[in-house]
């Protein structure tokens, strides 16, 4: 059997495109289980999963959460707020205390960049990057290029704009890699003062109308303004920033083409895309959150094949 290139999920850049099409390849299968009757398979019965969340999430850990019961898993559930960390205990002594326990898989969430990285070379687990600051989110990113393969058939040559908060977007980094890799032409756009500076240096352009670049893309990936991360105010107003980059109905209808649209959430509704744009047919945002599972089960059961062998 095939086998990742790598021995953690710390991040899309250090995926080749064969890991892509493998883990791919593998959320296939495991799309299929999770559609039949009984949805769990005995595949992860030996393997124990720690969660390790220091930064509050929903989705995520929802799904990763899903996809180790689906793979029969045994599970930790971690919550920062609930443990040592509080009282000043080190991420390595956490980590360690746990993994005492016999844990073979680490899934961390960690609001500081490089985390991930850096307990993979102090403890003997293997990584599983669920986001790290504005840095990575690498299984958000797979589940976003699977959909759109899902949907268009394809990555390579699609035409995708990230909208949106661009600055603060640790999905936005984890899809251009992603994005890149397969062959995808890339764009952002967002107000000036949420677009890193040197973006164009991995690869993409930049568009500040809205218009122009939905008239562009095959496929727009909204997302949301970070409030929780800014320290000053990057655009004047909600209002404005509605008003200047969000997508409704009337903006779509006016495009000579059907669009595809996709959000990571959680969705702003009103604020950076309407409910009636939200729930369109030519959204696929559902189809994410599904897709996230089968991912996410894919990637754990590549990387525990590494420790059964």
């Amino acid at each position: 059997m095939s086998q990742l290139s790598v021995q953690h999920l710390l991040g899309i850049k250090h995926l080749k495109v064969t890991d892509i099409d493998l883990i791919f390849k593998t959320a296939n299968h495991f799309k299929e289980v999770i559609n039949r009757p009984i949805k769990k398979v005995p595949s992860l019965r030996d393997i124990t999963i720690a969660n390790l969340f220091f930064e509050n999430s929903t989705r995520t850990k929802l799904s990763f959460e899903l996809a180790e019961k689906r793979l029969s898993a045994d599970i930790i559930n971690f919550s920062a707020s609930q443990s040592s960390v509080k009282k000043g205990e080190t991420l390595i002594d956490t980590a360690n205390n746990i993994l005492s326990m016999k844990v073979d898989i680490i899934v961390m969430r960690h609001p500081n960049v490089g985390a991930c990285d850096f307990l993979s070379k102090n403890v003997h687990a293997k990584i599983i990057n669920a986001g790290d600051g504005t840095h990575e989110h690498p299984t958000q990113a797979l589940l976003d290029s699977y959909s759109i393969r899902e949907k268009l058939g394809t990555v390579k040559d699609k035409k995708i704009v990230i909208i949106g908060d661009i600055l603060h977007s640790r999905v936005a980094l984890s899809n251009i890699y992603a994005l890149k890799l397969q062959g995808a032409e890339v764009k952002v756009c967002g107000p000036k003062t949420l677009i890193p500076k040197h973006i164009e240096s991995l690869g993409v352009s930049i568009e500040y109308s809205l218009k122009k670049a939905l008239d562009w893309c095959d496929v727009a990936n909204v997302l949301r303004v970070q409030n929780e991360r800014m320290k000053i105010n990057y655009f004047p107003s909600t209002r404005e920033y509605s008003q200047l980059f969000g997508i409704n109905k009337k903006i779509l209808d006016s495009l000579d083409k059907k669009i595809v649209i996709m959000h990571p959430g959680p969705i702003n509704r009103g604020v950076e895309i309407t409910s009636d744009v939200a729930d369109a047919d030519q959204s696929i945002i559902l189809n994410q959150v599904e897709n996230g599972v089968a991912i996410r089960m894919a990637v754990i059961y590549l990387l525990a094949q590494q420790i059964v062998q």
